[in-house]
């Protein structure tokens, strides 16, 4: 009797028949993506190791519950909305987001209020975000307990959980509550405004041109005191020093603008010769130098006026009047800016220009003296 060798996996009562590895294998992504969530049940997503511990539906749809839940969600999305809008009219008020359009308020009663006003329309705003999710999550959403075995997906894994997430959507009655999806819309529009809003300040940005480098000094500008009054030569005794601001609108409120008005004691006398085009800054036993310290950008108000030495009480460094105040002791490395000065035909003090040197500590562009 002849005998025929079978070959592994032929025919025959012991070989095992074709096995398929699963959704995967038995469909293309496309096919997959194409299904919705039933279509993959029977796939057996539900039973990919999911196991589902609590379920508790949400308010039966158009139920008393169900109305009163939607009605209060909507209310603090609308009210997200109106904060929203708040902020725009708010900073809107600044001529930067709209040109041409600002409050009619006081300079100083704006200044008070403006920043602090942004503040809490942009707080009150998320506040009222937050409350209406928390409040749409708790009452309007059905609320499931399950657990799921960690594992790494596959396709059908990523379908399946893609597919879940539009179920959930369907599920949580939006598409249907027409008022609050229009209220999400409105919010959302108002909320995206009030975040780019403040990209409007380049519309009219006002650090245009030399901000760090200039002040509003500039020449015939009247030196004045802090109470607004001008002063001429022989108001100040010998070796005195007088806070002095610029003849400009808000100038007396100018940090950058703070000037130390100088005058020597008779004794006095430079030990330096004016660095190079400041020969004539000073005004007979008058000198003027920036109130600025040039280390920290604090304000420089001792002068001991026996050794004409400025000092700045915040980390020390002083400044020798009769050396251009140049720094003589402390961390500060620059001189502080001269002020050119003269007077008037009124007899008045006034700038000659604006500080030739910017004032403040040095920054990343400004070389070392």
């Amino acid at each position: 009797m002849s005998t025929t060798d079978e070959h592994p996996g032929s025919s025959g009562s012991d070989v095992a028949g074709p096995t398929h590895g699963g959704p995967d294998d038995d469909h293309t992504p496309a096919q997959l993506a194409a299904m919705d969530r039933t279509e993959l049940d029977r796939l057996g997503a539900r039973y990919d190791g999911v196991e589902i511990l609590h379920v508790e539906p949400g308010p039966l749809p158009g139920s008393g519950l169900e109305k009163q839940a939607t009605r209060q969600v909507t209310m603090w999305f609308a009210l997200a909305a109106f904060f929203a809008v708040a902020f725009l009219v708010v900073y809107a008020g600044s001529g930067w987001f709209l040109p041409g359009w600002e409050w009619e308020v006081g300079a100083d009663a704006w200044s008070a209020l403006f920043t602090p006003l942004l503040g809490l329309a942009m707080g009150l705003s998320l506040l009222c975000i937050g409350i209406g999710l928390v409040q749409y999550v708790k009452k309007l959403l059905p609320h499931e307990t399950a657990v799921q075995d960690k594992h790494d997906g596959s396709h059908f894994d990523r379908v399946t959980t893609g597919a879940t997430l539009m179920s959930g959507l369907d599920k949580s009655g939006l598409p249907r509550r027409k008022l609050l999806l229009g209220t999400l819309g409105v919010m959302g529009a108002a909320f995206g405004a009030m975040l780019i809003a403040p990209l409007g300040g380049l519309i009219k940005n006002p650090n245009t041109g030399n901000p760090l480098g200039t002040t509003s000094w500039a020449e015939g500008v009247r030196l004045l005191r802090d109470d607004g009054t001008p002063i001429r030569p022989g108001d100040q005794q010998p070796g005195s020093l007088e806070t002095v601001f610029p003849a400009v609108e808000g100038g007396n409120r100018q940090a950058d603008a703070a000037t130390m008005l100088i005058r020597l004691r008779p004794e006095q006398q430079f030990s330096e010769e004016p660095r190079e085009g400041q020969a004539d800054f000073s005004y007979g036993d008058y000198v003027a130098y920036s109130k600025i310290c040039t280390h920290a950008g604090c304000p420089v108000s001792l002068y001991e006026q026996e050794t004409g030495r400025i000092l700045c009480p915040c980390h020390q460094s002083q400044f020798q009047v009769t050396q251009g105040a140049k720094p003589v002791f402390g961390p500060a490395t620059r001189p502080l800016p001269q002020l050119p000065i003269t007077v008037d035909d009124e007899g008045y003090f006034v700038a000659r220009s604006d500080y030739i040197e910017a004032v403040g500590p040095t920054y990343w562009n400004r070389e070392r003296i």
